[in-house]
């Protein structure tokens, strides 16, 4: 038995699915059915031919020809267009042709082996079917029941069809519920792909949001820094002019120094390296070397305590020593911009062990002070979820007129 095209329709695809049945194969399926169609009939007018004679046999022919014409001109096309009103033209046609063969000749009933599965091809729904196949094996048993009354025709004829319309009925209702099943995993596929769909493009959304945040938080931390150091030494080289130019020198090669060290933050940033002043270097060499040119730079009086820290290896990763590391430059860019603070202190500990171990960077300068809940900070507030990205935190202690302290601390893992 074979599904009806409203079921078929909903697996092939182009139809609204996708699965058992490709268009290729029902291509394929309807030439065979074309060709048992021509093949039976053939059979049926050879044996109308060889049974009987004259009106009888005329009777037989023009009922076989009509059935063929309708085919030819109602029934394929139909089952090629999925056209269920030219189907159930067609299908009026074949019930017609089926009674009239039973009533002449019974014995052209094995037409019914192609009649059956041409109305679960052609139907537009399972009560259709049903209703067709029961209308068709109506058409099969009249005639023979009548003739069998009569004592022309054994039963066995009527049984046969009665048995073969309870077969189509049996499998006509197993293969739409096949199909059904299949319709419906058809639905669940397109709908988890159209879900997975949409988390991709959420992820990539969301990659996307997270690597300009990145990003914004580099160029505040590297470059935007760098250029706010060109910038203050630029003003100081011009204010030693022309009086005082060993000063105006020394402010020229720190502006070079800088901007070298912009440059290179650049490439590492594009090439997503680490900061430059960690390639080759501990976490206190880098930190060293920061507070150096903070001091140079701004003339407050800047050094690193490392009296906390237990040797120079800290046990940290390099995106750990990296937050440390971004940490005291926004703290030192604070002090720069806000502390007017004449001195500083860089202090490296580790503290704890064991999973408790955690290492921290305090930056704490004895300038102006400021309140923390009223002036967080775009730089603090990046600062921040850099550090919770690695399960660290940052901590700022301030009053006005007191000095600041900024300490971030990371976990050692």
């Amino acid at each position: 038995m074979i599904p009806g095209p409203q079921l078929r329709s909903a697996v092939v695809p182009g139809d609204g699915g996708g699965s058992p049945l490709s268009e290729r194969g029902w291509r394929i399926t309807q030439l065979v059915m074309h060709v048992v169609f021509g093949v039976f009939v053939a059979l049926a007018g050879a044996d109308a031919v060889v049974e009987e004679s004259g009106a009888r046999q005329a009777v037989l022919l023009g009922a076989l020809g009509i059935l063929v014409l309708a085919y030819l001109t109602v029934g394929g096309p139909a089952l090629a267009a999925r056209d269920h009103r030219r189907s159930a033209i067609y299908l009026l046609v074949l019930v017609a042709v089926i009674a009239v063969l039973a009533w002449v000749l019974p014995e052209l009933l094995f037409l019914m082996f192609v009649a059956f599965p041409q109305v679960w091809f052609m139907v537009a729904g399972l009560r259709r079917g049903l209703g067709w196949t029961l209308a068709l094996g109506a058409a099969a048993t009249v005639g023979p029941l009548v003739h069998w009354t009569q004592g022309t025709e054994p039963f066995r004829g009527p049984a046969q069809t009665l048995v073969g319309v309870a077969f189509s009925l049996a499998m006509g209702v197993w293969v739409t519920s096949v199909l059904e099943h299949s319709r419906q995993r058809a639905v669940l596929i397109d709908e988890l792909e159209s879900t997975r769909a949409e988390l991709a493009t959420l992820h990539h959304q969301q990659g996307m949001v997270a690597e300009r945040e990145r990003l914004s938080r580099e160029v505040h931390d590297t470059l935007a820094q760098g250029y706010t150091s060109i910038v203050v030494l630029a003003q100081t080289a011009a204010a030693a002019l022309p009086g005082d130019l060993p000063s105006a020198a020394e402010r020229l090669s720190l502006i070079e120094e800088v901007a070298r060290e912009n440059l290179a933050e650049a490439r590492a940033m594009v090439a997503a390296f680490a900061p430059v002043a960690l390639d080759s270097a501990t976490l206190v060499e880098a930190l060293q070397r920061l507070a150096e040119r903070f001091g140079r730079e701004t003339g407050v009086a800047t050094r690193l305590d490392t009296s906390a820290l237990d040797g120079l290896d800290t046990g940290l990763s390099r995106g750990e020593e990296i937050v440390l590391l971004r940490g005291a430059q926004e703290a030192l860019a604070n002090v720069r911009r806000h502390a007017s603070a004449s001195a500083v202190v860089l202090r490296v500990g580790r503290v704890g062990a064991g999973d408790s171990a955690q290492v921290s960077v305090h930056v704490e300068d004895d300038g102006v002070g400021f309140d923390p809940a009223t002036s967080p900070g775009v730089g603090l507030a990046g600062l921040r979820d850099r550090a919770e990205e690695v399960g660290g935190a940052v901590d700022v202690t301030s009053v006005p007129g007191e000095g600041t302290r900024v300490t971030v601390r990371v976990p050692v893992r």
